[in-house]
């Protein structure tokens, strides 16, 4: 119980960590005069939503197959140039960076292979106010837990801040590049007490079942034991009995000698008084 609360209290902090992050990133809505392009920014994600792929929180281009070469060309050109060093003095450019840190996704739809890019498309402050809409949205749709954990609300939440990497690579691929270290320990972390969890679940369950397996034997080592203990109970009686019977037979004897020992007594005493008249009379001295 100890290492679940642990594991719930990290878990705990790590969502109001994310929380904190996005308040700060947050921006106030904006007035009446202009919810036109936050209209304009949802048609966005409405699009999105109509488009081949999975639902996802995170802008992407327009789906183009697999066999398509621009897409081929993107595909070998990442696994040349994959991020060994996320250091900031080795930065690509814009695009690359952005791919590396968030790379193409494949799906299928029908027998129809896509590869699908994330957007390079800039961010305005109404897209962050979007993006925030659809987060309450889906979560709501989902049923995601407000609390506790909840694998629905992980997921939104890490679509919505690969989301706001993106944004903010396309303005400063450094700080994508220190977003995209915070993420990944943040992942490192979760996963670590995920296994944790896990581990300790199989322990307790693994003890459970031995518990619940000495059961019987312990039972029945139990009535065994309660039947030693009657025989010996019965066997104590009994041995009280025939030492309360040998004490009143040694009694007696004791009583029968002690007679016949005060009559003896008596009779040498009488005998040795008469002894002592006969004596008397016959020592003429003593006439």
């Amino acid at each position: 119980s100890y290492v679940l609360l642990c594991i719930f209290f990290c878990i705990l902090m790590c969502s109001l960590i994310f929380s904190v992050f996005f308040f700060f990133l947050m921006i106030r809505r904006p007035p009446r005069s202009t919810l036109s392009s936050s209209s304009a920014a949802s048609d966005v994600y409405k699009r999105q939503g109509r488009m081949n792929g999975p639902a996802s929180l995170v802008r992407y281009d327009q789906p183009v197959p697999a066999e398509d070469q621009a897409a081929q060309h993107l595909k070998s050109k990442l696994r040349a140039a994959k991020l060994q060093d996320k250091s900031l003095g080795n930065v690509p450019n814009g695009d690359d960076i952005l791919h590396l840190i968030l790379p193409p996704r494949e799906f299928e739809e029908g027998e129809q292979k896509y590869v699908q890019c994330v957007s390079a498309q800039a961010a305005s402050r109404f897209d962050v106010i979007t993006l925030q809409e659809h987060l309450d949205r889906r979560m709501a749709e989902r049923k995601a837990r407000e609390s506790g954990i909840c694998v629905v609300r992980q997921q939104l939440y890490s679509q919505c801040f690969d989301e706001l990497i993106r944004q903010l690579t396309l303005n400063l691929p450094e700080r994508g590049l220190m977003l995209l270290r915070v993420r990944d320990e943040m992942k490192l972390t979760i996963s670590a007490y995920q296994t944790l969890y896990d581990s300790s679940v199989a322990f307790s369950t693994q003890k459970a079942i031995q518990a619940q397996e000495g059961i019987s034997d312990m039972g029945d080592k139990l009535k065994d034991l309660e039947a030693e203990c009657r025989a010996l109970e019965e066997e104590q009686v009994q041995l009280s009995q025939q030492l309360a019977s040998t004490k009143r037979r040694e009694q007696e004897k004791v009583n029968v000698m002690k007679k016949k020992h005060t009559e003896a007594v008596e009779y040498l005493m009488r005998s040795n008084t008469q002894l002592e008249k006969a004596v008397k009379q016959m020592d003429p001295k003593n006439g």
